[in-house]
């Protein structure tokens, strides 16, 4: 497995000194986001100049990048927010030859109307399904066009709230150009260690031959997020699911401080080695 971090994790808009930082603290990869050129994270566009000095920075600093973000609420109640997301999904997978990656990472979305993180109680229902599943069909057809696949995380708060809806909405879909990004604290909140274990190796179990990337952070006991290695996920059973399950690709960092990132490459490389 490749060790790399959310280029995020580093302040400012030099992308050149952030990939810098990245590898000063022991990490192969970056996911990137285009907040870390100065740009909108879904920028509505990309001038060429912009992706080539992306892509300059990148094989300077010797850190390729793993995924881009093009995250947007695939569930917003509202068509015309969803559409404008959309429009902007594919101006980000436009520039994913010229910037250097082949993966774009996405939510499910959630019918709260102010906040893509955030739980609703109508996330559950069949009218939010079917809105999330229409989008994603115009998504996968974007990564048709542009050739890339897209990475869909199971997070509580979103549609795709389990591995198990995440493994519907694959075989919904049908389509190799859908993948998921397994971050196993976004699978449990507070549960007992047992529990945990068991969540975790379901879903790898469940969706390993679709995992492009793993995430890593972790759940502190009150169930609150928290930096790897700080919290109660155990990143032995992680680790040991995924490469039993096959995976080789990407484990990507982040919920955590610059300042941390030493450390957390520290931990991470200590488990994969």
């Amino acid at each position: 497995m490749r060790l790399g971090i959310f280029a995020k994790t580093f302040p400012g808009t030099d992308l050149a000194s952030i990939l810098s930082e990245v590898a000063a603290a022991g990490f192969d990869t970056a996911q990137y986001n285009f907040a870390c050129s100065g740009l909108s994270a879904m920028p509505d566009r990309i001038p060429s100049e912009a992706a080539a000095a992306i892509a300059r920075a990148s094989t300077s600093a010797g850190v390729p990048l793993c995924a881009v973000s093009g995250t947007y609420n695939m569930a917003h109640p509202d068509p015309a927010v969803r559409a404008d997301g959309l429009q902007r999904l594919e101006v980000i997978a436009g520039s994913c030859a010229a910037i250097g990656t082949r993966l774009v990472t996405l939510c499910t979305g959630t019918r709260d109307p102010d906040d893509q993180w955030r739980h609703h109680p109508d996330n559950g229902s069949s009218e939010a399904w079917r809105d999330m599943r229409a989008e994603m069909e115009k998504a996968v057809a974007v990564a048709m066009r542009h050739g890339i696949r897209l990475g869909i995380e199971p997070e509580l708060a979103n549609i795709v709230d389990s591995a198990a809806k995440a493994r519907r909405l694959l075989d919904e879909m049908g389509s190799d150009r859908l993948a998921i990004v397994l971050d196993p604290a976004n699978l449990f909140d507070k549960v007992d260690p047992s529990t945990q274990r068991r969540i975790v190796a379901e879903a790898i179990d469940l969706l390993g031959p679709d995992i492009a990337m793993g995430h890593a952070k972790d759940r502190a006991a009150d169930g609150a997020f928290a930096t790897a290695g700080k919290g109660v996920l155990d990143y032995a059973h992680y680790l040991a699911c995924l490469r039993r399950a096959g995976f080789d690709g990407d484990l990507v960092a982040h919920g955590l401080a610059a300042d941390e990132a030493k450390g957390v490459a520290d931990f991470l490389r200590g488990h994969l080695q």
